[in-house]
């Protein structure tokens, strides 16, 4: 059985995630699913077209808000729909693979609309299995 890879938490207006699991990096890489996963319903969504990009901070908080505005970036400029995420770090830069398919309103059903990733009530803390961070809908 595959374990849950994040679970939505009640907040008034927005939409915070908790994403799972068992380092920084599979941490990352489900809190990155989880912003797609609000964009938009993934299941129809192929990982056929690559990007990748570089991610450099001393700071864990801000290396994640980092990660997460860029993809977010990259979904309103290039219009893709991302459903698979590979993160490797390396001190402080963090390298990060995603694969997906440019959205396809035909095939793709769209959920909510994220305008930017919070700073509020952010935690990384992967020695307790989870990453949480808000997004502002």
């Amino acid at each position: 059985m595959k374990t849950k890879r994040y679970e939505t938490l009640s907040h008034t207006a927005d939409v915070m995630i908790r994403a799972f699991g068992t380092s920084t990096e599979e941490c990352f890489e489900n809190a990155a699913f989880a912003l797609f996963d609000q964009l938009a319903d993934l299941s129809n969504v192929k990982p056929v077209l690559p990007l990748s990009f570089e991610i450099e901070s001393s700071d864990p908080e801000q290396m994640l808000v980092d990660l997460l505005s860029e993809l977010l970036f990259l979904f309103d400029t290039e219009l893709v729909l991302l459903c698979d995420f590979k993160i490797k770090t390396v001190g402080e830069m963090m390298q990060v693979t995603a694969r997906g398919e440019k959205i396809d309103k035909k095939r793709h059903v769209m959920r909510k609309a994220i305008k930017a990733v919070s700073y509020h009530a952010i935690e990384v803390a992967p020695e307790k299995g989870y990453v949480q961070v808000l997004f502002d809908a």
